[in-house]
């Protein structure tokens, strides 16, 4: 089963297009983890130059929609569409060289997200929606998990919230990945505080999609 979207599509070919210098570049932070300065230059400027590649494929394919994005923040258009980016999501462990983080990207029209895609170019895994028309993992249908007992239940959060300690809980360092481990009833829930909009918009209508 695939869902065949114009939108998703050029979403899957910009995501595709900027994972390929970004896989190449996760290679090289192992390296600066043990130099003086560190990898905090180099993995700011993988961020622009992930965001540039996603910003210049989606204009190229939309030219008139909107766009906000975490580094440069708003380019305005004309249209009631926008696209809102998250070129890393989890660059606290690009940073440290774990294998955890993902490019996001959403499609918002009329104050409603109505599609969403979220990337792990490590695993190369990726889940993605589109309003009414189902969410899914790499072509598979997803279904958010049907526990019902807390006890058996995992939970993803992030931040530095206080959590329930009678909860089994995750802080994987990536919001995007965790809503969409939600989607994909790998964990059964997520919670947390003072979030952009582009942390979770993808996973809003992944989640929705996929019966959360």
């Amino acid at each position: 089963m695939k869902l065949n979207s114009a939108n998703i599509n050029v979403m899957v070919k910009a995501c595709r297009k900027a994972s390929k210098p970004l896989i190449r570049d996760f290679g090289e932070v192992e390296k600066l983890q043990v130099s003086l300065k560190g990898p905090g230059d180099f993995v700011t400027n993988c961020d622009k130059k992930v965001e540039k590649i996603l910003i210049n494929e989606l204009q190229i394919a939309r030219p008139n929609y909107s766009i906000l994005s975490e580094e440069i923040g708003e380019i305005n258009n004309d249209s009631a569409c926008k696209w809102i980016i998250d070129p890393i999501d989890g660059t606290a462990n690009f940073l440290h060289g774990i294998p955890h983080f993902a490019i996001s990207i959403a499609l918002k029209t009329k104050e409603e997200i109505v599609s969403g895609l979220i990337f792990d170019p490590i695993k190369n895994e990726m889940f993605y929606a589109e309003k009414n028309n189902g969410a899914y993992f790499n072509n598979q249908r997803i279904r958010v998990s049907k526990k019902k007992n807390l006890n058996e239940c995992l939970f993803a959060t992030g931040g530095k919230d206080e959590i329930n300690n009678n909860l089994n809980i995750r802080k994987s360092g990536s919001a995007a990945l965790d809503m969409a481990y939600v989607g994909a009833g790998r964990y059964d829930g997520y919670f947390q505080k003072n979030l952009n909009i582009w942390d979770i918009a993808a996973g809003i209508i992944i989640i929705k999609e996929s019966g959360g």
